[in-house]
């Protein structure tokens, strides 16, 4: 299995060499991005480095694996855009670059060598950079990983990051010996709540609900006055907000891989929130809209994901619908079923809290979705990481 990471790390001495080459670098990607644009359609990666290499190499001076990068960077852009256009939540526009990230090619155009990172410049060919908070990058530096096509980004702070691509192949967990699979449902009372074998783990989400109530309050009075200065607290606000889930995001997929290892757990389930923001818009109350859609579900999932890959363990992600509705004792679904933050059955009368029994039906999805691959012989072929076990699976 192909584990992946980025790794940010801070570059302590960015110079001009290095941003002339950023500005530089981001020309070429508007210049190939007026290609794509008058056609009216995305080219393939290959075409435009056809019709782009002359330029960006001999005008703009530009090194031959950059030049490369570029066209890539700028097909799978308009691919990515096009994908947007079919359901209907962008417009074919031209699409501008700034010169705020650059991607490199590991050896080509970049190399490491202990807390230094040398970076192929413009003007001053191969330049060393000092990274800063080194420490923690350590255990990547060992030699198991290896360095792929990485970035040099400014951040909204103004600093130079470099966003290091690893990646590390390590064995692959055998689902037909899988005898410990756990649920997880997310949600915003309870971050994340775990439920393996008739234990659980609550994740609590109270404190940074309240926090997001607070900075909803004060967005609402930014947003009434209308002025410059409002506006420009409210993007910094925005910025915040984001660090802040992310952080505790973070925190709270680690306890949960963490809480799986030692309940020596074998396959995570969690549900496939694919479009959940379009299926719920309308569900929930227009106050609760905003708090709804902007939470950051998937991206705890993807922290846990790659977490739990870490540690050896499988995902699968289930279908679901009525987690939240079904008794995990007898199966009745009903709406009325689940009430807040309680769970009452009307069939069987079993009394649960709705975040746990909705993490107990994922766990029986979970194992539902093994024994449908048993039955079916596809245990030795089937790729199941990351993989969604679809209704059509038998769940």
């Amino acid at each position: 299995m192909e584990l992946t990471k980025t790794l940010i790390l801070k570059i302590s001495n960015p110079d001009k060499d290095l941003v002339d080459t950023m500005t530089r670098y981001a020309e070429g990607m508007n210049y190939a991005s007026k290609f794509v644009y008058e056609k009216g359609r995305p080219i393939g990666a290959m075409k435009l480095q056809t019709m782009t290499y002359a330029h960006l190499r001999e005008v703009l001076k530009l090194k031959s694996q950059i030049s490369c990068n570029i066209p890539r960077q700028v097909a799978g852009a308009y691919r990515a855009l096009k994908e947007q256009v079919k359901i209907g939540m962008a417009e074919w526009q031209l699409l501008e670059f700034r010169p705020t990230s650059m991607t490199l090619s590991y050896k080509r155009d970049f190399d490491l060598n202990g807390d230094t990172v040398g970076i192929t410049t413009l003007n001053a060919g191969r330049k060393p950079y000092k990274i800063m908070e080194y420490d923690h990058a350590r255990q990547y530096f060992d030699g198991s990983w290896t360095y792929t096509a990485s970035k040099i980004c400014k951040h909204r702070d103004g600093c130079y990051y470099l966003h290091l691509g690893l990646s590390k192949t390590i064995e692959t967990p055998d689902i037909e010996k899988a005898s410990v699979l756990m649920g997880v449902d997310v949600g915003m009372n309870y971050l994340a709540v775990a439920s393996v074998n008739n234990k659980q783990a609550f994740f609590d989400g109270r404190r940074i609900k309240d926090l997001r109530y607070r900075y909803e309050g004060i967005r609402q009075r930014l947003q009434s006055k209308g002025t410059l200065s409002a506006r420009r607290v409210l993007r910094f606000l925005s910025g915040k907000e984001k660090r802040l889930m992310r952080d505790v995001n973070h925190v709270v997929s680690k306890k949960v891989v963490e809480f799986a290892v030692a309940n020596k757990v074998d396959v995570i389930g969690m549900e496939d929130l694919t479009g959940i923001r379009d299926r719920t818009q309308y569900k929930v109350s227009k106050d609760e809209r905003y708090r709804h859609s902007s939470w950051a579900f998937r991206e705890l999932q993807t922290f846990i994901e790659y977490k739990a890959r870490e540690a050896g363990i499988l995902v699968v992600y289930v279908d679901p619908a009525y987690t939240s509705q079904t008794c995990p004792k007898c199966g009745h679904v009903a709406k009325k079923n689940r009430n807040g933050l309680t769970f009452h059955c009307e069939a069987c009368g079993y009394d649960l809290n709705a975040d746990l029994n909705a993490a107990r039906n994922i766990e029986k999805r979970t194992r539902d979705f093994r024994y449908t691959l048993e039955s079916r012989g596809r245990l030795s072929t089937a790729h199941t990481d990351g993989q969604t076990a679809h209704p059509s699976h038998g769940l």
